[in-house]
């Protein structure tokens, strides 16, 4: 116990020093529990290898984390994505597995043992793709959206695959087990005691009906015995009770599963997707999400740690050029369905460079296929340092990326641009959830409209109802003069893309300088660009909902409707006058946090919004009375 807890306090130790490190860094957080693995492992040598209890109660996290990924995956939405999740995935995890597959065979590895390879290579680093394509506000792009289409199919493939391993033990040389691998206990998962099964014994039939039985227990409690308990524990108004009522559908399922032969994992996956319709939904994934996060970063770590690095030191261009070929073979096969699909430019290189690595769930792969004598001992040592230098080379693909997308043009260049045959008083240049809006009201209200966006897929939806539009890049200055822009009277700018709409507008109000332009700004500091550039009418995304957000507190700290509603003028007008006062003194190369004149005419401001405030207060009160 005492030798428990002190392996537990090291890793702990460990985890909240280097995971902050590495998140500051850019590096996330799976690199950060792998980087305090090796420091506590190989490095300083804290932690031995005794830490088998350790590390079964950390493997608990996976199956906490696909129980989560199934809650997250609602059935109607999954059906929404077939065809990517189908087609651009399911081709990634194919055509990548049977490449890789190739590889290791080359390598004198027998075909499970490469196929064991090749599926534990062929899945991307979920957690670190997807923080770095949010950091970098590339998650709308068309290289972005199909990376996460990617990452989503690899998420679900990894159930299968977990059900699938096990048959490849049984296609093994029978001298397999004497090759470096662990010997298998009794119960098949590598424990040193005997597990109960349900199935021991029983005919291939009896097997069959047992485990569909299981299934359909997981289903239709899922679907009928969820509200009822769910308002039980309600009822005793107990937070705890929650938790504990979701950790009991985890272990329970996972124990269910172990009593039929089949994956812990699979049993909590095929639980979350049920309950992805359920009202309970987020309040099972809130209390589970520290549990995961935590478990998920224990295994992680004990990775780190058994990673043997006199192997690495042993050979290390060997194993560098193995990740390498592994970052190689797929980033062939991502271009060749980048093309396929129709990816072009920037969206080409992000979808290509940003999965090519391998990634997290390669190290469950691996650790569950040695435990099923699938692969040996000193292969699962080989492919856990592949996968971890692959992983750690991500962020380089990352800057590879931006350096290239400097030299290249817009994806969106590529694509033809419609033919405009309509003129318009009104030009709406983004037609995204802000656009449209703006579209249907104006539209709805007698006047004409000419609508440009740069993805197909928005424009295809604009037309099945009813909306014309037109596909081509709205900065693009023949597009624009064939819209009517000398001509017209009101141009709406609401581009994702925060420099392209101040170029836009800045070349609006040079073409036609009495156009009133309206834009959408992201943020204050973008207002200014806008108001700099020649902009008329800046509506930030937020702020009227804030504002109305606003209104309806202090309507429910005593203030009236009325009262309130003056606040809520009166901010709104002074809002109006403080950006513009701001805008004299802001400085485009000078953060406003180091920009005297911006903070002391912002401080006066405040004050003047205070007393503006006070004083209509009190003129509201008197009114009233």
């Amino acid at each position: 116990m005492e030798s428990f807890l002190y392996q537990a306090s090291i890793y702990l130790a460990a985890a909240v020093i280097a995971v902050p490190i590495a998140a500051r860094l850019g590096l996330g957080s799976v690199l950060g529990y792998l980087a305090a693995g090796i420091l506590i492992g190989p490095v300083l040598g804290l932690v031995g290898s005794e830490t088998q209890d350790l590390q079964h109660f950390a493997e608990f996290g996976v199956v906490m984390m696909l129980f989560i990924i199934g809650l997250e995956l609602e059935p109607r939405a999954l059906w929404n994505m077939r065809h990517k999740l189908i087609g651009l995935g399911g081709l990634q995890v194919t055509l990548s597995t049977l490449a890789l597959m190739a590889g290791a065979m080359a390598l004198g590895l027998d075909w499970p043992v490469a196929l064991a390879v090749g599926l534990s290579l062929s899945l991307s680093s979920t957690a670190i793709v997807l923080q770095t394509l949010s950091e970098k506000g590339l998650m709308q792009t068309g290289g972005g959206r199909s990376a996460f289409s990617v990452l989503l199919t690899q998420d679900i493939a990894v159930i299968p695959i977990l059900a699938f391993l096990p048959l490849l033990a049984h296609s093994l040389p029978a001298s397999f087990a004497t090759d470096g691998s662990i010997t298998r206990s009794q119960d098949g998962h590598g424990a040193g005691h005997h597990t109960m099964s349900l199935v021991e014994g029983l005919p291939g039939w009896g097997v069959t009906l047992v485990t569909l039985a299981a299934v359909a227990v997981v289903i239709l409690a899922g679907v009928f015995l969820t509200r009822p308990v769910f308002r039980f524990i309600h009822a005793a108004r107990l937070r705890e009770m929650y938790t504990a009522l979701a950790l009991l559908i985890v272990v329970g399922i996972s124990f269910l599963m172990m009593l039929v032969g089949l994956s812990p994992a699979l049993g909590a996956f095929l639980a979350g997707v049920v309950l992805a319709t359920s009202e309970f939904r987020h309040e099972l994934e809130s209390d589970l999400e520290p549990f995961k996060g935590l478990l998920l970063g224990l295994f992680f770590i004990t990775v780190g740690a058994g990673i043997n690095f006199q192997l690495l030191f042993g050979n290390p261009f060997g194993l560098l050029g193995m990740a390498l070929g592994v970052i190689l073979i797929k980033g062939l096969v991502l271009f060749a369905l980048g093309l396929i699909f129709r990816l072009r430019g920037r969206d080409q290189w992000l979808f290509t460079l940003g999965l090519a690595q391998a990634g997290e769930f390669g190290f469950v792969l691996a650790s569950f296929s040695l435990q099923q004598n699938v692969i040996p001992a000193a292969v699962s040592e080989t492919l856990l340092l592949v996968i971890a230098l692959s992983m750690l080379i991500t962020p380089l693909l990352f800057i590879l990326h931006d350096l290239m997308s400097r030299r290249i043009k817009e994806s969106v260049q590529d694509v033809e641009a419609d033919e405009i045959d309509h003129e318009g008083p009104v030009i709406i240049a983004g037609i995204g959830r802000f656009g449209q809006i703006v579209n249907r009201l104006v539209q709805a209200s007698g006047f004409k409209t000419v609508v440009l966006d740069h993805n197909m897929e928005t424009i295809q939806l604009m037309r099945r109802f009813g909306f014309k539009s037109f596909l081509g890049d709205p900065t693009r200055p023949e597009l624009l003069k064939a819209a009517g822009l000398e001509t017209a009277r009101v141009l709406v700018v609401a581009l994702d893309d925060r420099q392209a709409a101040v170029r836009l507008v800045r070349y609006a109000r040079r073409t036609n300088p009495d156009i009133h332009i309206i834009a959408r700004a992201y943020d204050r500091t973008h207002v200014y660009e806008l108001y700099q550039a020649g902009a008329d009418d800046i509506v930030r995304e937020l702020f009227d909902a804030s504002l109305r957000a606003g209104r309806y507190v202090l309507e429910n700290v005593g203030l009236s409707d009325y009262e309130a509603a003056i606040a809520e003028q009166t901010f709104y007008a002074h809002d109006r006058h403080s950006v513009r006062e701001l805008a004299q003194v802001w400085k485009p190369d000078v953060p406003a946090s180091q920009n005297p004149a911006y903070i002391a005419r912002a401080r006066e401001l405040q004050k003047e919004l205070e007393t503006e405030l006070l004083t209509r207060a009190e003129e509201a009160r008197r009114k009233r009375a």
